[in-house]
């Protein structure tokens, strides 16, 4: 299937590894041109070598996107860009009585006020142009919250409901915003997570995984390239009609009907 977004212009947000980097890649195997962003450099830099390999421009921009010092580097360094894929890590786990205001105020910046910046940024131009694809990375939590992930919950939710209001009002322009949910994917956010439990009980890592393999009816981590395939085709042209939605991508994790 043509995509259709063959020399489109795609700021990947967090794309050095993991799901980033998988949505980047997919992207760039649809002839999409790519900047890319990341706090650590080196990684950064190998990501964008190997992703020029496909034939596609890459522009490599280290810095912490989750700072206004950083939003505007990479926007200065982007220019006008057609699709937009927003990303950060998520917060620490821990108990309700370990976070302070503070902990909160760091969580909303980099999981709920740094896409809203983004895409407060970036929406006009697209808007003018008549077409433009938003994709924010967010969690499973939003539809089923957990317990020991508080800080994630609470500030991607409030982008979720961002979202639904805005991706309604720029719709009549050609420009979609949506969402992807990821379950549990093999990344380094599952690596700490599982490093969590390991600490926590006292188990191998192979034992954590398996445990938590055993509650996905996929019984299976997800891949990057799975999700990023999901993502291209949100940033497709054939996805013009899917708006303000919410996507699992959790191997059936999160036990919902609707």
């Amino acid at each position: 299937m043509d995509f259709g977004v063959k020399g489109k212009r795609a700021l990947v947000c967090a794309s050095s590894k993991g799901l980033g980097r998988g949505c980047a890649a997919a992207l760039a195997a649809e002839g999409v041109d790519l900047v890319l962003n990341a706090r650590g450099a080196e990684a950064l830099e190998q990501t964008a070598a190997e992703l020029r390999g496909l034939g596609v421009a890459v522009t490599a921009v280290a810095a912490d996107i989750t700072t206004p010092e950083g939003q505007a580097k990479v926007l200065e360094a982007a220019g006008e860009i057609d699709i937009l894929v927003t990303n950060a890590g998520g917060p620490p786990p821990g108990l309700w009585k370990d976070w302070a205001r503070e902990d909160f105020i760091r969580a909303l910046d980099a999981n709920m006020l740094t896409p809203i910046a983004l895409m407060r940024a970036l929406l006009p131009g697209m808007c003018e142009r008549g077409w433009g694809r938003v994709v924010n990375i967010t969690s499973q939590s939003v539809k089923a919250p957990i317990p020991q992930l508080g800080l994630s919950n609470s500030a991607r939710a409030g982008l979720t409901g961002y979202v639904a209001g805005t991706a309604r009002q720029v719709a009549e322009f050609g420009v979609t915003i949506n969402n992807l949910l990821p379950g549990i994917h093999d990344t380094d956010r599952a690596t700490s997570l599982d490093g969590g439990v390991v600490a926590k009980e006292g188990i191998t890592m192979e034992e954590a995984r398996r445990r938590r393999e055993a509650t996905i009816p996929a019984r299976r981590y997800g891949t990057a390239e799975e999700f990023g395939a999901a993502c291209a085709f949100l940033c497709s042209d054939r996805a013009g009609f899917i708006v303000g939605q919410n996507i699992l991508l959790d191997g059936g994790g999160t036990n919902f009907t609707i």
